[in-house]
């Protein structure tokens, strides 16, 4: 998936996973997924997906500060 913003492009076949996160079994109207990428210049993004059912119903990708990204991390 790739977002554009005014100033950066965050692609998820271009960065590096840092960690990965899953809920339930694939197929699972509730399950989801939660990835923390570093994009080659350095900059992180959360990608999200899940079923239906989920928090996460719709691919979304979001900009997340080197602190943030941090403490995601630490959290999950």
């Amino acid at each position: 998936m790739v977002k554009t913003t005014k100033t950066k492009t965050y692609d998820t076949d271009t960065a590096t996973v840092i960690k990965k996160v899953t809920f339930g079994e694939y197929g699972d109207p509730a399950g989801f997924e939660k990835t923390m990428y570093q994009t080659p210049e350095g900059d992180f993004f959360l990608y999200t997906n899940g079923g239906e059912a989920s928090a996460f119903a719709a691919e979304k990708i979001t900009a997340y500060s080197k602190a943030n990204a941090k403490k995601w991390l630490e959290e999950n």
